[in-house]
């Protein structure tokens, strides 16, 4: 009785420290539980945190001044056989020159907050011409159509005659050619054009967009758009859109509101937490309209970081007849622009500017074999995408590739033009790409994305594990020592009936040997 009250004394504070032991055992497990559960959420809300366009965010200074310097290579169609093609009625010979490379330097300059969670900018790019990435310089010469005479003469052919007769007349009166040889920097950054001269001594109280004329003039080093963001502050997902350009908050060029919007990014950032089925948009004034992308597939890029590579649908400038949708960009009604190009004339000074994708790709073939030098369009060479990382919204590579053509139409009252056929002349097409970024930008990126899905899981199973082997060992004791409990109680029941029947026996004895012998003796008798 005693060693057994002795025993409970001695287990009594040694079960309780393994019943606390199974208590901290099956709290690591279920911390596993909720770091499976709650892991994520949290890291998204600390990236929301510093993803917003704020002073003293990760993000503000990298979009504000990008460290990265993005590039633009130029090909430019040189004619090759300009007198064939206006005597002789020959397909135009094509000659793709370049590229003629560029490296940029962005900058968001003027910044002005507003209550409302918006922020308006001016950006200024800087192109500075890389001799070294180019395949040719500035000084090459090409032949070119004449864009300011075929832009005049197309859009006179709506006109009077009256007007037709007078252009025709001015236009032989200057000597104004259908073709000009201009050099790469003349034709991309701007030239003195006889047509603009004429224009300004024809009407010299109106005011002329420009006083020359450039594929990419007064861009370098320019900044007069005024462009308001969401900053992300207030709603996340709102991120890098555009609130207003140049204080529209919309278009006016086509026919239906959801054509006019411009609530997509300019590009550089887009709102986070992507999936497949998020359609990315991209505003660019020269676009002249959103340009959708659409999910195509992941990508892994600078070793383990993984992205999302967004691209245009493929009917994205598709005849109606293919998608209806694209009516709205249509005002006046068909003919629309051919297949696969896309009329920008109102955005470019009612010129016949159509857009397209390099080589045509993904439109009708027939408006490349009009012309002859012109490769098949290559998918690798040619499309426009974007490689982005889905949870921070951040442009991993990007390559915006678009074609510049002019629609051209014969006029039969002006001389200069009246041999032309009917045709979507190609001029230049461009790539602006971002290839790589700065090693500081990845490891940015790697710490809030690809560090912690790694550590989820490695604390999720070290808590997970830690917490199964501390059960399993503390109920492993705890049967032990039950089972031991057991064996002494039986031992010290067992000990305890040997004592009982040897007291009894040695009592028995004790009681025997207490007669008294008188009685014996009597007993005798």
């Amino acid at each position: 009785m005693l060693d057994n009250k002795l025993y409970s004394k001695l287990t009594r504070s040694f079960l309780r420290k393994w019943w606390l032991v199974i208590i901290v055992a099956l709290s690591l497990i279920i911390g596993s539980l909720f770091v499976c559960l709650f892991f994520t959420p949290l890291v998204n809300s600390i990236i929301d945190s510093q993803l917003p366009l704020e002073e003293g965010s990760l993000t503000y200074d990298i979009w504000r001044k990008p460290p990265m310097n993005p590039v633009m290579k130029i090909y430019i169609y040189n004619v090759t056989n300009v007198d064939e093609f206006l005597n002789d009625k020959r397909k135009p010979i094509l000659q793709e020159l370049g590229p003629y490379t560029y490296i940029e330097t962005w900058e968001k300059v003027n910044l002005r907050f507003h209550d409302n969670g918006t922020l308006t900018f001016n950006q200024r790019k800087i192109f500075k011409f890389s001799p070294e990435l180019s395949n040719g310089t500035e000084d090459d010469t090409v032949h070119v159509p004449n864009i300011p005479l075929l832009s005049a003469t197309t859009k006179s052919k709506l006109a009077p005659r009256l007007i037709r007769i007078t252009i025709n007349f001015m236009v032989k009166q200057r000597k104004i050619k259908p073709f000009v040889e201009v050099t790469v920097g003349q034709l991309l950054w701007g030239y003195e054009d006889s047509l603009l001269e004429l224009a300004k001594e024809t009407s010299p109280n109106e005011t002329l967009p420009f006083d020359k004329f450039g594929l990419l003039y007064g861009k370098n080093g320019t900044y007069s758009d005024n462009v308001t963001i969401f900053t992300g502050a207030d709603d996340i997902k709102k991120f890098g859109v555009i609130d207003k350009f140049n204080g529209q908050s919309k278009l006016t060029h086509w026919t239906t509101n959801s054509c006019n919007a411009i609530n997509g990014t300019d590009g550089n950032v887009f709102p986070p937490h992507m999936d497949h089925d998020t359609t990315l948009h991209i505003y660019d004034k020269d676009l002249c309209r959103l340009m959708p992308l659409k999910y195509q597939k992941e990508v892994m890029l600078y070793g383990d970081i993984q992205g999302y590579r967004f691209s245009p649908s493929r009917d994205i400038f598709a005849d109606i007849s293919i998608n209806p949708e694209n009516e709205c960009f249509c005002p006046s009604g068909p003919p629309c622009a051919p297949h696969g190009t896309f009329n920008i004339s109102a955005c470019q000074y009612d010129s016949p500017v159509l857009l397209s994708f390099p080589h045509f790709y993904l439109g009708d073939d027939k408006l490349r074999t009009a012309v002859d030098g012109m490769s098949p369009p290559d998918p690798k060479k040619h499309e426009f995408f974007a490689d982005v990382q889905p949870e921070m919204g951040i442009p991993l590579r990007i390559f915006a590739r678009l074609q510049f053509n002019l629609a051209i139409n014969h006029v039969d009252d002006i001389e200069a033009v009246a041999t032309f056929p009917d045709i979507v002349f190609p001029i230049m097409w461009f790539e602006d790409g971002l290839d790589k970024l700065p090693e500081n930008i990845t490891d940015l990126i790697k710490l809030g994305t690809v560090v912690p899905p790694v550590a989820k899981v490695s604390l999720m199973y070290t808590l997970f594990l830690l917490g199964a082997a501390l059960l399993c060992f503390s109920i492993f004791c705890l049967i032990r020592t039950s089972n031991s409990r057991e064996i002494m109680n039986l031992e010290t029941a067992a000990q305890f009936a040997a004592n009982y029947d040897a007291n009894k026996k040695q009592k028995a004895a004790t009681n025997g040997s207490n007669v008294n012998p008188a009685f014996i003796g009597d007993s005798g008798k």
